[in-house]
């Protein structure tokens, strides 16, 4: 079936099933499952779609962004960063008397400012930035969250890599990937405390997501973000 709501139409099937809850489901075409408990009314089910709207159509987005994978960044106008969660215009200036190239966030926008313009000159200049920002955001986070905690990371670093997110050794050493920066603060703090909790239980067991989720109840919600989100987390 197809409803419209707020000027916009999905494709929406519904499956009915033995089960207790509600649950929505997305294809990469935008298509919409709904799966209801036996004898849901139609009506709830319309009910909950138009509750969900927003997030049925950022998802839906997100998802075929996923599909079609990171567009090739220029750095003309119309380009866009991903800071703390958010979209910010990228600004480009060329100051010949600086010593180095250098990004900052200011106005509600992304200034970078180098010596030569060329892309991989403010692709570096980026990188810089998003380095420096999440080491502040990181070392931030763990001194929030080390109450938590009777042992404290003996060094924090930040990498650029690209299978992990965070990694935590058997020496209680923290690495964390630059591109956190381009993370909703809570997402950061998520990623920071599941890294910190490998000082206790260095494996993924029943007493490590126990110890995650006292802290953070929602982190599930947290890890969906960074599924949804990672394809788009580039300079």
């Amino acid at each position: 079936m197809l409803h419209t709501y707020l000027g916009q139409t999905i494709n929406v099937e519904i499956k009915y099933k033995n089960r207790t809850s509600m649950g929505i489901y997305l294809d990469v075409y935008g298509n919409v499952e709904v799966q209801v408990p036996k004898g849901t009314p139609e009506e709830r089910v319309l009910q909950l779609l138009e509750e969900k709207w927003e997030w049925i159509q950022q998802t839906s987005k997100d998802m075929l962004g996923r599909v079609s994978g990171p567009k090739v960044k220029t750095y003309g106008d119309g380009e866009v960063g991903l800071y703390l969660g958010n979209e910010y215009p990228i600004q480009v200036s060329q100051d010949v008397n600086i010593k180095q190239d250098y990004a900052v966030f200011e106005e509600e926008k992304i200034h970078v400012v180098v010596k030569h313009l060329g892309d991989e000159k403010i692709k570096q200049a980026l990188k810089r930035f998003y380095y420096q920002q999440c080491k502040t955001l990181v070392d931030r986070s763990v001194r929030a969250h080390q109450s938590h905690f009777k042992t404290k990371p003996r060094s924090i670093r930040i990498l650029d890599n690209q299978k992990n997110w965070g990694t935590c050794d058997a020496k209680q050493q923290l690495t964390f990937n630059w591109r956190l920066a381009m993370a909703p603060p809570e997402v950061i703090d998520y990623v920071v405390v599941h890294e910190m909790c490998h000082m206790v239980h260095l494996n993924h067991d029943r007493s490590f997501w126990r110890l995650v989720g006292k802290i953070h109840p929602d982190y599930e919600l947290r890890e969906t973000w960074l599924a949804l989100s990672n394809w788009k987390m580039t300079v």
